[in-house]
Parts: C-alpha cells; structure tokens; sequence
C-alpha cells in the first residue's frame, strides 16, 4: 500500500518534476537533451549483461575501477552503466567512451523501471553507494534481477529520514540480494532497516583503492614547475555555493602571511563555473581559468578548475587540500583522493557523508577540520609554512590509504556469486 501511494504520489509531482528539470535547463543545457532516456526510451542500452547504477560524478568515479575489473573479468558481458546527471553522464563517457552502454535511469514509476529492465535483462544490477528508488527494487525483484547495493553508505542523518517513511522503505531494503556495506556502523544501520544480515558484508570502501595514475601525477609536477616551484599552492576542492565565499575570504588573510600563495578553486557543479569566476574576479583577485590554458601569473592569486575530471590532476599541483561541502552542511566529499596523493586534508565540520572516513584520517593526523574560514586560513597557513609537519602529514594519509585497501577485491568476489 505504501508503496501505491508512492507511485501515485510520483506521478502527480511528475509536471513539477519536468518543470524543475527545464529550471535546471537554464544554466545547465545538457539537462534539456535525452528526455526520451527519462522515460526508458533511447540510450545506449545492452541486453543480458551487468548494470551499474551512479547517480552522479562521484558515484561514477568510485565505481571506476569496479567496471574495469568486470570488463576484464567477464569480456562476454555487456556492461550498461546509468545515471541521473549530465554531469554523471559526461563522466561516465569520459571514463568509458564506448566501451560500456550507457542511458539515464528513468523517473522511479514502475511501468518506466519495467520498461528499462525488460530492454536491459540483466545478469546482476550493482548499485552504488545508497541510490535506492522503492519502484526500480521492486520491479528488479519481480524480474528475479539481483541487486547489489555497492560500496554502501548510510550516514545516521539518513538513517532517521529513511525510518520516517519506514513502511516505503523497509520492502525495498529487505529485497536487496547482497549489500557491500562501508562500515560496521552502517551495517547496523542497514538492518535496523530491514536488510537481512545474511545479505551483508562489511567490505570497507572501494574509494580506498584509489590509486593515482603515476603519468597524470608527473604531467602535475611538470605543470606546477612552470608555475614556479617555491610558490606555495593549496585547493578548495568541490566547493558548493555559500563556501566559494567563506573560501575567498580565507584565502585573503593567507596572502597576509603569503603574498605569493595561489589557491586553485574548483566548484563541485559546472553549471556554477561562470558565476564562481566572476565571484572571484569582482572579489579583485587576479584570475586565470583553467579551461583558458593558460599559466597563473605572478600577479594571479587564484586558478578557477572550470574543466571536468581533472580534479585528481589538480589535486596533484597542490600542497593542501581543503575538500568542501563541508563548510555548508552538505555532509562532505571524498576525503581519499588528495590523501592518497600525499596532501594534508582539511575539511569543515559537516562531514557526515564520510564520517567513519574522515574519522581515520584525522586519527592518523592527516586531516584537521575547521569550524569557519577564521579557522581555515589558520590552518592553511600553518601547513603551507611548515614543510616537515606537512610531508608527515601527508605521508600519514597515504599509510591510511594503504591500509584498508582490499574493498575491491571483496566487492569483486560476492559479485561473482550472484554471477555464477
């Protein structure tokens, strides 16, 4: 019943649903194209194979190296990965070009998920991390189609909203297949939900294997040679709107300290990069976009990251990292990718998305968080000043890292079972 009143409910929000998407539209066009995709119609979709479900960019890139494993290990499946973003899609296709199938996931009503399943017939459905729709799980179950909920997270704000509507959710968890679960938190957390505990391991998280691409961290070096060597540089990295400001306004008492400091700005969403390089510019910083080519200046105190999947690049040019979303309650972004490079971590208090991660690092004394941008530039200051307690860092970081690798490999092995 609950379930009905869902889809009915979906239904009729479905007008203001296409109306936000042509919202969306207006500063970020991409959104306007392959609506018919929406609807489980078009896209490139290839039957009897492996499905991967990521919403967005960060889900794409944790699942990267989980479909180069599949695409090795079973050449004679098709691989059709789905998201909700254009941003997602781009990434998808940036990462794959056409080596797997790819198409949005339709809106969660249950004839449009059995329109999608019955083009799709999937061996084994592998979501990432908690993108779970109560019509897309019950029309995969009805399609004796396993689900896999991948590299699992629920963070205990989440857990409460979803125990709100327990009686839509508690089917929906209850039918997963297996669960790949992060933590031992989060497993608890699961099955207060209704998840068997016999469907779930904990594996750790497949962001922990993560390993850079020795070329691409060379091709950074190179990069920030030509910058000048002894100039001190550090990242605002997947920063969100009410953070660019907080994050500009740091960076000015670092010039304080720093005249010739360079902090390199990347907004999390692309439709925002314009508006995020004027905010820079009307601040009266000297700016370079990255997206232009060219080198900042002497005279140049920020570089705007207006280009897609070179976050890791851009990582790699920098001393420190601080990672957003955490500044603004947004709960935080992937913390693994500049520790694994070797840069000390910051991050503000919201971090809930990465609790048990964050937790970790800042045990190891590779991350510090900041309550406000006082507190940032602080901070900023003091690694970028003290070259032997950064490296120490930084070195503490990538020993996190290292240590829990192995997520993959258990990801890998329960995808088998429901494989063979």
């Amino acid at each position: 019943m609950a379930r009905r009143l869902y889809t009915l409910f979906f239904f009729f929000c479905l007008p203001l649903i296409l109306l936000r998407l042509l919202y969306r539209a207006i500063k970020a066009p991409a959104y306007a194209r392959r609506w018919a995709e929406r609807f489980a119609l078009g896209g490139d979709v290839r039957r009897g194979g492996i499905w991967v479900h990521a919403v967005s960019v960060g889900e794409s890139i944790a699942a990267a190296p989980m479909v180069r494993e599949l695409l090795e290990r079973y050449p004679q499946l098709p691989i059709t990965i789905t998201c909700m973003t254009p941003t997602g899609s781009e990434q998808i296709r940036k990462l794959f070009g056409g080596q797997v199938g790819h198409a949005y996931l339709p809106y969660d009503l249950p004839w449009l998920q059995r329109r999608l399943l019955r083009r799709l017939q999937p061996k084994v459905g592998i979501i990432m991390e908690t993108e779970l729709w109560p019509n897309l799980v019950a029309e995969a179950k009805r399609a004796h189609v396993p689900l896999v909920l991948a590299n699992a997270r629920l963070s205990a704000r989440s857990a409460r909203g979803y125990q709100r509507v327990g009686a839509l959710v508690r089917p929906m968890f209850s039918a997963l297949d297996w669960v790949a679960v992060q933590s031992q938190a989060e497993a608890l957390r699961f099955v207060e939900l209704g998840v068997a505990r016999e469907h779930m391991q904990v594996t750790g998280s497949i962001k922990f294997d993560f390993r850079p691409d020795p070329a691409q961290v060379q091709q950074a070096r190179e990069l920030r040679a030509r910058w000048g060597s002894e100039r001190p540089v550090w990242i605002a990295a997947s920063t969100h709107a009410g953070e660019d400001e907080q994050v500009l306004r740091a960076h000015r008492r670092v010039l304080e300290a720093l005249p010739d400091a360079l902090l390199i700005l990347v907004p999390r969403h692309p439709e925002r990069f314009d508006s995020v390089a004027r905010q820079v510019s009307e601040a009266g910083f000297g700016m370079v976009r990255r997206s232009r080519g060219a080198l900042p200046a002497a005279d140049q105190q920020v570089l705007v990251g207006d280009t897609m999947g070179e976050l890791v690049f851009l990582y790699a040019c920098a001393d420190l990292a601080f990672v957003g979303g955490s500044l603004v309650p947004n709960g935080g972004h992937n913390y693994l990718e500049p520790a694994a490079l070797g840069l000390p971590v910051l991050s503000g208090p919201h971090r809930f998305n990465f609790t048990e991660i964050s937790e970790l690092l800042e045990g190891a004394g590779a991350l510090q968080v900041v309550d406000d941008e006082t507190a940032l530039a602080v901070a900023v200051q003091d690694w970028l000043q003290q070259d032997t307690a950064r490296q120490r860092a930084g070195q503490a970081g990538q020993a996190v890292v290292a240590d829990n690798q192995g997520a993959l490999e258990r990801l890998l092995e329960g995808i088998a079972r429901l494989l063979s």
